[in-house]
């Protein structure tokens, strides 16, 4: 049995999410089906993170063994002709079998993007939350590194998630300006962040609660007072899955270069 470690993009619209599930389309499905031909046999599929329906991925991480011999440069272009044009497998390469795409990483980088204009450029839409009106850019950048460390994050968790523990540690949390697809910098602000892991929904809680502070309903340090409570009825809303990004997953460098 050959271990492999593969990265991968994918637009995460009409998908139910990464994980597979009992209907619909989810990525690990449709890799595994494509494996199952490939190698003979079913294969299990891990991913670095479950990704929910509607968000979309940059660098997925996921790892197989095969039993077939194969190798990287031909396992990609194998697994690139069976799946969907929204699904893209960007690099392969063979790991130790101690390796695990979830376990063994060390920090993970979303991104979520805001348009933030009257009119939505219709090559944003599925791909940024649309919000009309003026946004305090200002009270926002104020709020975001305020959950920085390592803190009790219940308060941005979606109600009935079951964890071990609701502790992670925020190494970086920032809201910047991005650049649209058609060159509008100003309409599109990006909420930052990584972290060493995040729970169900965290990233669209956070974000759902920095919004509330642009449109002036809380004060920047509300947001603080949130995290202290660890309650999720103190927090905003959960903001919509369309604009949220899995950016990177980061390994130590032996793993990450797959030796």
């Amino acid at each position: 049995m050959t271990p492999f470690r593969i990265t991968l993009s994918y637009d995460g619209a009409g998908f139910v999410g990464w994980q597979r599930q009992a209907s619909g389309v989810s990525i690990q499905g449709l890799i595994e089906d494509v494996l199952q031909v490939l190698d003979g046999r079913p294969v299990t599929v891990i991913g670095a993170g479950r990704t929910d329906a509607g968000v979309h991925a940059l660098a997925q991480v996921a790892a197989f063994a095969l039993a077939r011999e194969i190798d990287p440069a031909t396992l990609v272009r194998a697994l690139n002709a069976h799946l969907p044009p929204a699904v893209r497998v960007l690099e392969a390469a063979i790991v130790p079998a101690s390796f695990h795409p979830q376990f063994n990483a060390h920090a993970k980088a979303y991104r979520y993007r805001m348009f933030n204009a009257d009119a939505l450029d219709p090559f944003e839409r599925g791909r940024a939350w649309h919000l009309p009106g003026r946004l305090d850019v200002d009270a926002m950048r104020a709020a975001a590194p305020l959950l920085e460390g390592r803190h009790d994050f219940a308060a941005f968790q979606a109600v009935g998630s079951a964890v071990e523990t609701t502790e992670r540690h925020i190494f970086s949390s920032r809201i910047a300006e991005c650049g649209s697809l058609t060159g509008s910098p100003s309409a599109i602000l990006c909420y930052e962040v990584v972290g060493n892991g995040f729970l169900r929904h965290m990233v669209r809680i956070i974000v759902g609660s920095l919004v509330e502070i642009g449109r002036g309903r809380r004060p920047a340090e509300w947001l603080g007072r949130v995290l202290m409570s660890r309650d999720r009825t103190a927090a905003g809303p959960t903001a919509p899955s369309e604009g949220l990004f899995l950016v990177r997953v980061e390994y130590p460098t032996a793993l990450a270069a797959g030796s």
